[in-house]
């Protein structure tokens, strides 16, 4: 069985993300409804307005679903994403999944206006080079015990792992660069059920 992986398509990067699996061979689905999380063995949540896809996810009825899906399947989250899989964002009142054992600040790299692209390296050795976006980007302010940090930025964590489940702070989808989906890839096969 081909692996399927799922893109939260409810706002946001998604097309992108669609399109980069699509790059790796990977075969990837909108995710709008919970119906759809049943086709998949790994679901990415995109970046966008952490605020915006929070209310739909709770207005669709989707945000159970993604939790229970999260017990024994992969989720990345880039930048709105790895808000939501957090376990607190810092000055704000939303309860974010708790996939990920960090605080995060949102938008703590300013304006969109002040968005950069950066080269960073990363501990992991499937992941090689990576070219980073920064838009309206989220800082990681504290790490888990559990939370391995795969790669840094100015001695910031950028991108996280804790057990099959991956963060990063940046839009890796927006790079000609799928190392990042490559590695999510790696992880969604390790966790298959044949």
């Amino acid at each position: 069985m081909s692996d399927v992986i799922g893109v939260l398509a409810l706002q946001g990067g998604f097309a992108q993300h669609i399109a980069m699996l699509g790059s790796i061979g990977v075969k990837a689905i909108e995710v709008r409804k919970p119906v759809d999380l049943d086709l998949c063995q790994g679901l990415i949540i995109p970046g966008g307005e952490s605020t915006v896809i929070m209310k739909q996810l709770h207005f669709i009825k989707l945000m159970e679903p993604i939790l229970e899906f999260a017990k024994t399947k992969p989720i990345f989250g880039t930048c709105a994403g790895l808000i939501l899989m957090s376990n607190k964002i810092l000055e704000s009142p939303m309860q974010p999944m708790g996939l990920l054992d960090i605080e995060v600040e949102r938008n703590a790299y300013g304006r969109q206006i002040e968005s950069f692209t950066v080269d960073i390296d990363s501990t992991e050795k499937l992941i090689v080079g990576l070219r980073a976006v920064f838009i309206r980007a989220p800082r990681i302010k504290h790490v888990g015990p559990n939370v391995s940090v795969l790669a840094s930025h100015n001695g910031e964590a950028v991108v996280v792992k804790q057990g099959h489940h991956l963060g990063a702070t940046f839009h890796p989808e927006l790079t000609l660069d799928s190392s990042l989906h490559r590695y999510f890839r790696s992880l969604v096969e390790l966790t298959r059920i044949d």
